[in-house]
């Protein structure tokens, strides 16, 4: 399919969740109306709805997008953890507050998740720099929370869905950033990015983002064209960045062929990278847990993400 054919993802979730046909009037006094078919990402945010409550919340800012939800395997630990990072366009409308659905399935996979929240295009300080500073604290306050809960900062990986795939492989990049971006000596070492059907780079991706999200989100996101602010789309954009010396892993599905560019840069630049591409996906069945999918997403996720250290202390499913 071509990009000019390829219809938005967020646009048909839209339309799906839309009014239905008028129903004649003589046929509505006789019939009732079928109700309309969930859309893949209703049926997402239902599971992610469900989702067991966390284990704690923590605060790492004032604001109320500042916020992270850890929650922790049965078990005594310590257990690897996964940085939880979630989409939405970088808009303030979209995207919830998180990712619990994804997290719940590796917390019974054995593995703890810290899903962090950050400010977005439409909330007081969100795009440029604010959504990448709130990321950036969310990963440093994992050290602060590690001090009174089983968790092994060994072991750390991020994971991001959507746009939140662009903060996932970004977390690494801040080692080569110069200050305010530098990870302080408390933070997480990063060992591994997994990028689920979202983008690693910006400039390429303007245009095709008003194609995915319905509307331009890069330039509102970063205040102006590469053009006009090219120091930070270059610290921002991972791809400016490759080799970024951490494995990186990628679930590929709707967004899979705006994915490839980068996947083949960071080949080519000698990080380690792996693909995985469910059969038949969408952009929202790959991160619902009870669907084929997803559960293959989160298997593959345990199976992977944690590297060579895996052979030294396995990954127990939780009972």
């Amino acid at each position: 399919m071509t990009t000019g054919r390829r219809l938005s993802v967020l646009a048909t979730a839209v339309l799906l969740t839309g009014p239905g046909l008028h129903v004649a009037p003589m046929q509505a006094q006789t019939t009732a109306a079928a109700p309309a078919p969930k859309s893949a990402m209703q049926i997402q945010q239902d599971a992610d709805a469900a989702a067991p409550s966390p284990t704690a919340t923590f605060a790492y800012g004032a604001g109320p997008q500042q916020r992270g939800q850890l929650r922790i395997p049965d078990g005594a630990g310590p257990f690897p953890v996964a940085i939880v990072i979630h989409g939405g366009c970088w808009m303030a409308e979209l995207g919830g507050s998180g990712l619990p659905g994804l997290s719940e399935m590796l917390r019974t996979r054995g593995i703890a998740t810290w899903d962090i929240d950050y400010r977005r295009v439409g909330h007081a300080g969100g795009g440029w720099p604010g959504s990448f500073e709130d990321v950036a604290a969310g990963i440093d306050h994992l050290g602060t929370v590690a001090q009174n809960q089983p968790l092994d900062l060994d072991r750390v990986v991020t994971i991001g869905h959507s746009a939140g795939a662009l903060f996932a492989l970004w977390a690494p990049v801040r080692t080569q950033l110069a200050a305010p971006w530098t990870p302080p000596a408390t933070s997480p070492r990063i060992q591994a990015a997994v990028a689920i059907d979202g983008p690693g780079t910006l400039e390429p991706m303007i245009g095709i983002d008003a194609q995915v999200c319905g509307q331009p989100v890069i330039v509102p996101l970063m205040g102006g064209t590469p053009g006009q602010v090219p120091d930070a789309y270059r610290a921002a954009s991972p791809s400016d960045h490759l080799p970024l010396g951490v494995r990186q892993l990628f679930v590929t599905a709707e967004l899979g062929p705006f994915m490839q560019g980068y996947i083949d840069m960071a080949k080519a630049a000698g990080d380690p990278v792996e693909v995985f591409s469910p059969p038949s996906p969408n952009h929202f069945d790959i991160v619902t847990p009870g669907l084929p999918n997803g559960e293959a997403v989160g298997d593959w996720i345990a199976a992977h993400a944690f590297g060579s250290n895996d052979a030294e202390k396995p990954i127990g499913t939780a009972p």
